[in-house]
């Protein structure tokens, strides 16, 4: 078995910081927010007890289009896609440029 061997993270102070070091820091934020989003329509749709046909339904989208909004890995979502699925739980969409 080959031997881990581990940088000097030391001068770190933060999570960014190493997420800067590494070059990956704006695709974990956007994979973490899309995760985000993901859940938070999952949940509001389990409240509400809307089934996956009828979200996709009322999106007037396909149910595969529905379940790449849905899973939290799937980046290739529109923001009008995600703005379609938030309107029928009830909710917004917010974007903002930081």
């Amino acid at each position: 078995m080959a031997e881990m061997k581990f940088r000097d993270l030391s001068h770190l102070s933060t999570l960014d910081d190493f997420l800067d070091e590494e070059g990956i820091r704006e695709e974990v934020t956007l994979r973490a927010i899309k995760s985000v989003i993901a859940l938070q329509l999952r949940e509001a749709m389990k409240a509400q007890n809307l089934t996956r046909a009828a979200m996709a339904e009322r999106m007037q989208t396909s149910r595969a289009q529905l379940n790449r909004v849905l899973d939290p890995e799937a980046s290739n979502v529109t923001l009008e896609t995600l703005s379609r699925a938030a309107k029928v739980v009830g909710r917004g969409l917010k974007v903002e440029l930081v």
